[in-house]
């Protein structure tokens, strides 16, 4: 059997969100699955045995890029900006834990904190609005 590409899932299980990345496989009579088209920009690259691949999160963010959303469920470990700080791109905002791994949330572009509406400690539920730029 051979690697077509990555698919990401989300489940919920007694009111918990888990976020898994699944490699979906031809059958040998070498279909894909149904309905399914592979990116194969995003298919794993050949790695050495016993290697493991990263994980590749996407930062959730409003079609405005002003609003921070919450890519996992998950508890604020840490929180960088302040209202009416200036933002550079690729600045640090905050960072967030979730099944014992961290996400770092940066600014897409330079801009103004407007608010911040998490501290550290903090649960956040998928797709929550953390920080919102003017």
């Amino acid at each position: 059997m051979k690697g077509t590409g990555i698919l990401k899932l989300q489940i919920t299980i007694e009111g918990r969100t888990y976020a898994a990345e699944v490699e979906v496989l031809e059958d040998e009579s070498n279909e894909a699955l149904p309905g399914y088209l592979p990116d194969s920009a995003n298919a794993p690259s050949k790695l050495p045995a016993g290697a493991y691949a990263p994980s590749r999160v996407m930062e959730m963010h409003s079609a405005d890029e002003k609003l921070y959303q919450s890519p996992v469920t998950g508890l604020v470990i840490r929180v960088d900006v302040v209202p009416g700080q200036q933002l550079k791109a690729g600045e640090l905002i905050l960072v967030l834990e979730a099944m014992k791994m961290e996400t770092s949330i940066t600014a897409h572009h330079a801009g103004k904190v407007k608010s911040v509406n998490v501290k550290v400690g903090d649960p956040v539920k998928l797709h929550q609005v953390m920080v919102e730029l003017e």
